[in-house]
């Protein structure tokens, strides 16, 4: 609490004064809680694999720019995930929910939009097009609030830790069976469905090409 000079105060004067400092920093605690109260969750968009370098970035010039208490969190939603290379290994990596996004937890006002948009590799918010009165130049963006729901959705699916595998092929690629009924057949991917770590390749059996669906554990890609 801010020190009073009492010394020229009648006591009378001094609980007025007291009070009203009390008041005024009782004031100053309320709005900065309703400042916090009116925070909404954003998505914004970045570059290519840039997710991780705007976080920090846009977290320092939060500070720097005097914002960092109306821009509270910066979120990249990740799920673990396992990345099997050409050679058969194994790589842990972190999968995010939903690439080339990142969520801003902020007070959104013209400071704090203006402190996201100018960050190196954003690319805007998320939002509905404000169109321009001639139709012709494409407007501003204004940024749209995710619903509860939506970030529930998205932070339970992150907190599911349910590992996503995925495989280092596409349609088109040649594979190797290694294991299984069909080992040592060669074929040709016609789909890949991660989700279920699984693809279908065009196997030759008895002459004949037959799809298969396979296990990616059960695969190599050729080279």
């Amino acid at each position: 609490m801010t020190e009073l000079d009492t010394t020229q105060n009648t006591p009378s004067e001094v609980i007025e004064l007291a009070s009203s400092t009390e008041q005024e920093e009782v004031s100053s605690t309320t709005h900065q809680q309703a400042k916090t109260s009116i925070a909404r969750w954003y998505a914004v968009q970045v570059a290519s694999s840039c997710e991780k370098k705007v976080k920090a970035t846009l977290e320092q010039r939060a500070i720097t720019l005097g914002v960092s208490t109306k821009i509270l969190e910066i979120e990249i939603p990740q799920t673990p995930g396992v990345k099997l290379k050409k050679d058969g290994s194994r790589q842990t990596i972190e999968e995010k929910v939903f690439p080339g996004y990142v969520l801003v937890r902020m007070v959104l006002d013209e400071d704090t939009m203006m402190a996201v948009r100018s960050t190196p590799n954003v690319i805007n918010f998320v939002g509905a097009e404000d169109r321009r009165a001639t139709g012709k130049t494409r407007g501003h963006i204004k940024p749209r609030p995710l619903s509860r729901q939506e970030v529930n959705r998205i932070f339970k699916r992150a907190a599911e830790k349910k590992t996503v595998v995925k495989l280092d092929l596409a349609e088109g690629d040649q594979i190797i069976v290694t294991s299984g009924p069909f080992k040592d057949f060669q074929g040709e991917v016609i789909e890949v469905s991660g989700e279920r770590s699984k693809l279908k390749a065009l196997l030759s059996i008895f002459g004949r090409e037959t799809p298969v669906e396979l296990e990616f554990s059960q695969i190599n890609k050729q080279n």
